[in-house]
């Protein structure tokens, strides 16, 4: 069927990217821009002392599947 929808994943993102692409990830399922992404997580970061925000980006890097290649 041509009209499939796909079910929303939650990957890391190779179009938004900075670093490991997490934050670009969560801005791409939330359908969100990812620089509010990116500085909603730096001052949520800021707020609990860094951190917390720091391991938690490190374990969603080694968690988040990389991307699905697009196939044409």
């Amino acid at each position: 069927m041509d009209g499939e929808v796909k079910p929303r994943r939650l990957t890391r993102s190779n179009r938004n990217k900075m670093i490991a692409g997490v934050c670009g990830g969560l801005a791409e399922y939330l359908r969100m821009d990812p620089t509010v992404v990116r500085v909603l997580y730096i001052l949520i970061s800021v707020v609990s002392a860094a951190f917390p925000g720091i391991v938690a980006y490190i374990i969603l890097m080694f968690l988040m599947p990389p991307p699905e290649e697009a196939t044409a």
